[in-house]
């Protein structure tokens, strides 16, 4: 028998055996090793870990006034008593408390229904454009929006659809009364997700036209090829590449379903009243900071963050549960 063929029969794995391991000379390099070869990444990403410590994790040390009767003038946070629960406990009673929740939630219902597939619309709108320039010109016109301050954005709606916008004047003309969209209260929760939709839709489809370019362009062509056309192709190839980006992000938007903005809100409470327009934000901001009851506040955030987590576990279950990946893999 060969030399080769003896080699052949030592190293050769039997079924149901276990595999043998890595060669006795492979190892995995030393944290000295990874740090010697890896240290241009750390310094590129020590600034963000600067600011993401001293801005986002040393300040949420400061939730525990939550369950402090706090003062900052007499004590702060080392010098105020512990009163446990009793800010949550006023926090449930409290029916303003309750009205903010089940308007923010109904808001951000709605606009899951009625603005989040417009990126996904928008985008797939956009890679469909044949012409490059055209895309192009298309892209700055619908992504300009975004970068408008919520100052802007409800002046320029007051001037359309307000009292004496242009709206209401095209139909006084006509022999109309006009119509003032700005301040009904029944008509609010259109109006703010037009205001979005205006405003972050072309930069959402950002994410979306990414995703659509990493799809095999080779499988719209063997689908062309038998005969399939555009609508199912972007049934069966265009939508089932987007899927993975789809669950993320509406995982993360329902994390984040008690955060529908507290500027866009704020600057049109005195119009349509707080009834309609008390959000989340709006709430902390005036029953917390204006009154200066801070550990009342603390602990409507609080509750917000632990809803949000809460959002985010479900979300990502249900996604596992479906064959996604979510925000995170099982263990």
């Amino acid at each position: 028998m060969s030399a080769d063929a003896d080699t052949k029969s030592v190293t050769e794995v039997r079924p149901g055996a276990t595999p043998a391991g890595p060669p006795v000379g492979a190892r995995q390099d030393s944290f000295a090793a990874r740090l010697r070869r890896d240290w241009p990444l750390l310094v590129m990403a020590m600034p963000m870990l600067v600011l993401v410590t001293a801005f986002w994790w040393v300040p949420a040390l400061g939730n525990v006034i939550a369950f402090q009767d706090y003062n900052p003038f007499s004590g702060g946070i080392l010098g105020s008593p512990i009163i446990g629960f009793t800010n949550f406990a006023q926090l449930f009673g409290d029916p303003q408390f309750i009205r903010a929740v089940v308007n923010t939630l109904g808001i951000t219902a709605f606009q899951l229904v009625f603005y989040f597939p417009v990126p996904i619309a928008l985008a797939l709108l956009l890679n469909s454009v044949v012409s490059g320039r055209l895309r192009a010109f298309i892209q700055g016109v619908v992504y300009l929006p975004y970068f408008f301050s919520w100052v802007l954005v409800v002046a320029i709606f007051q001037q359309m659809f307000g009292g004496a916008g242009l709206i209401a004047q095209i139909l006084r003309d006509h022999g109309h009364s006009g119509i003032d969209w700005m301040t009904n209260s029944d008509t609010f929760i259109l109006l703010v997700t037009a205001e979005t939709v205006w405003k972050d839709a072309g930069w959402g489809a950002i994410v979306f036209l990414a995703a659509l370019s990493t799809i095999d362009q080779n499988l719209y062509e063997a689908a062309a090829v038998d005969g399939a056309r555009r609508w199912r192709r972007m049934w069966h190839i265009t939508l089932p590449g987007l899927r993975p980006v789809i669950v993320l992000l509406l995982i993360l938007r329902l994390g984040d379903a008690l955060n529908v903005g507290f500027e866009q809100f704020m600057l049109q409470r005195g119009a349509v009243g707080s009834k309609v327009s008390e959000v989340f934000d709006t709430f902390v901001y005036w029953s917390g900071l204006r009154t200066g009851d801070f550990g009342y506040g603390a602990a409507a955030g609080l509750f917000k963050g632990l809803v949000g987590l809460a959002l985010i576990l479900v979300a990502n279950r249900v996604a596992h549960a479906l064959g996604e990946r979510g925000v995170y893999s099982r263990s």
